[in-house]
């Protein structure tokens, strides 16, 4: 079509020193560029921040716990039993990845006149230790799928520095049942995650050990912690959870209590929902930046080629036409800017997520760095979004074409 080689050759003839439109339209390039570039980064932010954090609070107490009825939040909780049988149950609902039984007993730590308190999380041979693997410092993940209970725990770096921990070092437990009970572990592992709400809480040992303390019976737990696969719905495969135990009672008449990661951490899942709100007023502005800027590179580019669009309507050109040559021309400034945004929105992300050069205060944010995630579709469906929104700004101000008459825009000669 010949509106868009038209607007093509206009789009060469932008190097001229003489036009007075230059200047105009690379700031409207700049402010495509800066506006895009922005979008990106957030949104990269925002997404790896959210997958950072959550990760973390999964990794802790997984996506769904099944506990007993009189679940509280205070970790000393009514026993269960999950047998065997059970645990095949929640392997049959779709989404369920992996089941790992639990026990957890609040206790105090305590060496030389230091002392803190802390949950003894307690796991066993069926425990994903992944997650703890991933966040070791020091030494290793004790093996405790033995037959023998094992003494070994693994501490957090932040209660390691309170109470002066290395690895071998004798730790010394109190717990509060009838009686005050004490029980000695051997530091075999430190950990740190950067989640100031866990790292100043647990200590990871046998759930044989645990189970002790609680003075529970054999094949009692705290319960049982439930992994989803990837893409599946959190709250779809706990309401089927839901409805298999609604009737289910264990061998000593207890019901079982089906919880999602959200519903045991409603404030940071909440704190992570208003960051998608940042991320629109982020969008919502740059996007009027850039729509402005373009805008008025637009009108001044009309003003400019006045002389021009007056002899293409001599010529017998309609309204609509010349309104094309101009759209296109802006969208192959859109382009431009869109093009360099990309390259140093992406860059910088990849830069980020290599070097770790951005730090943040991990007490405050849960990780000691700005995190950064992006994927093929959420870059393009931000392109598409940014361009088709742009291109939208301009159709108004083109309308001012059809305003200009053939014989008035002589004088713009």
């Amino acid at each position: 079509m010949f509106e868009y080689f038209f607007a093509k050759r206009l789009y060469g003839e932008l190097n001229s020193r003489n036009k007075v439109s230059v200047p105009a339209v690379r700031v409207a390039v700049f402010g495509m560029f800066v506006g895009l570039a922005v979008i990106i980064i957030s949104v990269g932010v925002v997404v790896g921040f959210k997958h950072e954090v959550r990760n973390k609070v999964t990794g802790f107490c997984s996506d769904i716990n099944v506990t007993s009825f009189n679940y509280s939040d205070s970790y000393e909780t009514d026993p269960i039993v999950v047998s065997d049988s059970l645990v095949k149950v929640l392997y049959s609902v779709p989404g369920v990845e992996h089941v790992q039984r639990f026990s957890t007993k609040p206790g105090m730590v305590k060496t030389g006149d230091q002392f803190q308190g802390m949950v003894l999380k307690g796991v066993g041979a069926d425990y994903d230790m992944a997650f703890i693997s991933d966040h070791l410092v020091e030494g290793h993940v004790p093996d405790w799928g033995t037959q023998r209970a094992n003494d070994s725990v693994v501490v957090s770096q932040v209660m390691a520095d309170k109470l002066g921990l290395k690895l071998g070092d004798k730790v010394y437990t109190y717990f509060v049942n009838e009686e005050i009970r004490a029980r000695r572990f051997v530091v075999g592992g430190i950990y740190r995650t950067y989640f100031s709400d866990y790292d100043n809480l647990f200590v990871i040992a046998d759930i044989r050990t645990v189970n002790r303390l609680n003075g529970w019976e054999d094949g009692q737990v705290g319960g049982a912690e439930v992994k989803v696969t990837d893409g599946a719905d959190i709250e779809s495969v706990s309401d089927n959870l839901f409805r298999r135990l609604a009737y289910a009672t264990d061998d000593y008449g207890r019901t079982y209590f089906v919880q999602t990661v959200y519903d045991l951490n409603p404030s940071i899942f909440s704190w992570l929902e208003l960051l998608d709100m940042n991320v629109w007023a982020i969008f919502i502005i740059m996007l009027c930046v850039a729509g402005f800027s373009m805008v008025s590179g637009l009108l001044i580019i009309i003003l400019e080629r006045t002389n021009m669009i007056g002899i293409l309507k001599a010529l017998g050109a309609p309204d609509r036409s010349v309104r094309k040559i101009f759209i296109f021309f802006s969208m192959f400034l859109i382009s431009r800017g869109m093009l360099w945004g990309n390259v140093v929105g992406i860059g910088l992300c990849v830069l980020q997520s290599w070097l770790h050069v951005v730090k943040l205060d991990s007490s405050a944010y849960y990780v000691d760095y700005v995190p950064v995630e992006l994927s093929v579709p959420v870059i393009l469906a931000v392109n598409v979004a940014v361009f088709v929104i742009s291109v939208l700004f301009l159709v108004g101000p083109s309308y001012i074409i059809a305003r200009i008459r053939p014989a008035d825009s002589m004088k713009y000669d």
